[in-house]
Order: structure tokens, then C-alpha cells, then sequence
């Protein structure tokens, strides 16, 4: 099933909530109609495993819905700095319906998200993707280098980071460890 619609975004309400297992079917199509051939079936494998993974513990992940379909789902999930984990976070994976694209529905689900780890007293978020589109929620590279990600970088430009606490954190750097549905090759 494609998600994708004729709708004009500007005249629907487009409503923000937590997603929940309920949710499996329609976020596994959202990925697989998003993403490209090559990547979307272990893309939409990983969003499945972070949304049900009891081990994985303390994610949040969002949707964004048009009356009452997902149109776009997003997850950020701890990771650990030498082992050490609390305070920091991933975005990952993201995703928004071919048909909704461009309308800011992805801007939407990464600011809610950012917003609510910053009340959570989170201070760190790591990101691997387009500088580009990252880059406009305060996502840099330079931050991110003293971090050795998880998994060798296809692209390591796009590995960056973004402080949220008021004041700039004594970064020192080290390993990151991701949870187990992200510690995968294919995805870095």
C-alpha cells in the first residue's frame, strides 16, 4: 500500500503523537515507500525493531499523521560514550511519504523530538545524514569528530552532532555505541 495522496498539507491539520506498536504495519510501508530500493527493506527492518524492542529501552519515537494515516515517523534512541551511557542520543531513521515530502512534515517530527530530549535533560544528539538538511536544526561535523561512530562511515561527512544544553559541553570524544537494531554495517 502507498501512502502517498493528492492532498494539499496546507489545509489539513497534521497531528503529532508518540507511535505506538499498533502503528508496525503503517511505519513499515511509510519506509519501504520512502527509501530507496537498495536500503529500504533494512531501513524499515530497523524502524520496526526500535518501535518493539523492550531491551532497547528509553527511545522516542514519533509520527506525524493526515487524517489518521502516518505520513511520517521518526526515532532517536540512547547511545553510550565509552560505555558511559545518559545524556546523549541518535536520530534515526526518518522518514516521510514520497507524497508529503518538501512540506515540512520532516522538519516538524525532528523538532518535536529535539525539543522534547532537550526537556529530558538530554545533551548531546548524534546524526548521520545529508549536512544539508541537518545542518538547519544546528547539526555539525566538526563537533561530531572526536566520536568514532559505531560502524565504519560510507560517507563521513554526514556524521555530525548537535549540542542542545544551554551552555557548550566539555565534548572529549570516544567510542559510540548504538542499540542493537542500529549496529548494523548496511546502515553506515
Amino acid at each position: 500500500m502507498i501512502l502517498t495522496s493528492d492532498l494539499d498539507i496546507r489545509q489539513a491539520t497534521i497531528k503529532l503523537r508518540p507511535a505506538d506498536d499498533a502503528d508496525r504495519h503503517a511505519i513499515h510501508q511509510l519506509y519501504l515507500s520512502a527509501f530507496a530500493e537498495d536500503e529500504r527493506t533494512d531501513v524499515a527492518a530497523v524502524a520496526l525493531e526500535l518501535l518493539g524492542d523492550e531491551a532497547v529501552g528509553g527511545n522516542l519515537t514519533l509520527v506525524a499523521l493526515v487524517d489518521q494515516r502516518i505520513i511520517g515517523h521518526v526515532s532517536f534512541s540512547p547511545v553510550a560514550i565509552n560505555g558511559i551511557s545518559g545524556g546523549a542520543f541518535i536520530l534515526a531513521p526518518l522518514a516521510v511519504d514520497p507524497g508529503f515530502q518538501g512540506q515540512g512534515i520532516g522538519c516538524r517530527l525532528v523538532q518535536e523530538g529535539l525539543a522534547k530530549l532537550s526537556e529530558a535533560g538530554i545533551d548531546q544528539v548524534f546524526v548521520y545524514g545529508d549536512p544539508a538538511y541537518y545542518g538547519r536544526f544546528g547539526f555539525h561535523a566538526a563537533p561530531a569528530e572526536p566520536f568514532a561512530p559505531p560502524q565504519q562511515l560510507e560517507y563521513p561527512f554526514g556524521w555530525q552532532l548537535l549540542n542542545l544544553g544551554a551552555s557548550p559541553v566539555d565534548l572529549k570524544g570516544g567510542q559510540l555505541t548504538v542499540v542493537a537494531p542500529l549496529n548494523k554495517p548496511c546502515l553506515w
